[in-house]
């Protein structure tokens, strides 16, 4: 994938780390459940939450643009989308307008189907994804953008398999809460044609995290796999706090990057399951 990528970095929370895959697996140690059964008591048809991107550059934190989680209830399935934009005053240095769509089912939070849209400076690309389940096959369609001509693979994948967003809704549901500091929870992503085994690493509370323009939250704080590859070194380390309530919602990401360094803060948020009380 050929993109300027500090920017491309900004499509979501742990979409970050996953959208610039090279031909390496990273290892995952089995703990922690499997994700082929996932029931959903943390999130709810309606819920928005917006969050704003920062690219550091020479130790200037630049305000680069935004990116919107929304969940849709389409009867039997979710709908997640995600949408990234630059900010117009950014768009001199390099332009996004990203969407990825995933439907998942709401028995076991796997994807059936999903969708992205990828159009980050003078990279595009348009991808449509089947998920067999059952059957452990994903079929794939690409092409430059939608509506234009399209080349079908086939591939085999182990059970349970995520596709970027649907992975993230997956760890929301997690309870961490009775776990100690170093428990790891394995999880696999199909994308770019490839499979790969990841892991998220619980590193603990905080209790008076400051977010940016946000104020001080109780916060639960983990590190997620990254790949490596054109973004990420092999020493880089990202950091997810995520509200320590029931909603579990990603408050701030930071992450280094090959030139400079980003992060995400939570701006807005409406529609969670249920009041928001990790804010002290």
């Amino acid at each position: 994938m050929k993109t300027n990528k500090p920017m491309a970095l900004a499509l979501g929370l742990f979409l970050m780390a996953f959208t610039f895959p090279d031909t390496r697996q990273v290892g995952v140690d089995t703990i922690g459940p499997e994700p082929c059964s996932t029931t959903n008591n943390t999130f709810q048809n309606g819920e928005q939450i917006t969050y704003k991107i920062y690219y550091n550059l020479n130790f200037v934190w630049i305000p680069a643009g935004e990116v919107v989680f929304k969940i849709f209830d389409e009867g039997s399935q979710y709908h997640y989308q995600a949408i990234g934009t630059t900010y117009s005053s950014y768009e001199w240095f390099f332009t996004v307008r990203d969407e990825y769509n995933s439907w998942v089912d709401k028995n076991t939070l796997l994807p059936n189907y999903s969708e992205r849209s990828v159009n980050e400076g003078d990279y595009h690309i348009f991808e449509k994804i089947s998920f067999n389940q059952r059957d452990h096959k994903t079929t794939v369609w690409r092409s430059k953008k939608r509506g234009e001509d399209e080349t079908k693979t086939e591939h085999a994948v182990k059970d349970c398999v995520h596709d970027v967003l649907s992975s993230l809704y997956h760890l929301r549901t997690i309870d961490f809460n009775s776990q100690s500091s170093g428990y790891a929870v394995p999880f696999r992503i199909f994308m770019d044609k490839e499979e790969y085994p990841l892991k998220m690493k619980y590193m603990g509370k905080e209790s008076k995290k400051k977010v940016y323009g946000m104020g001080k939250y109780k916060t639960l704080k983990f590190q997620p796999d990254v790949i490596a590859g054109e973004v990420f070194n092999e020493e880089a380390k990202m950091t997810v706090w995520v509200s320590d309530d029931q909603n579990k919602i990603p408050l701030l990401i930071e992450t280094p990057v090959s030139v400079g360094s980003v992060k995400m803060v939570i701006k807005e948020y409406k529609g969670l399951k249920y009041p928001f009380t990790a804010k002290n």
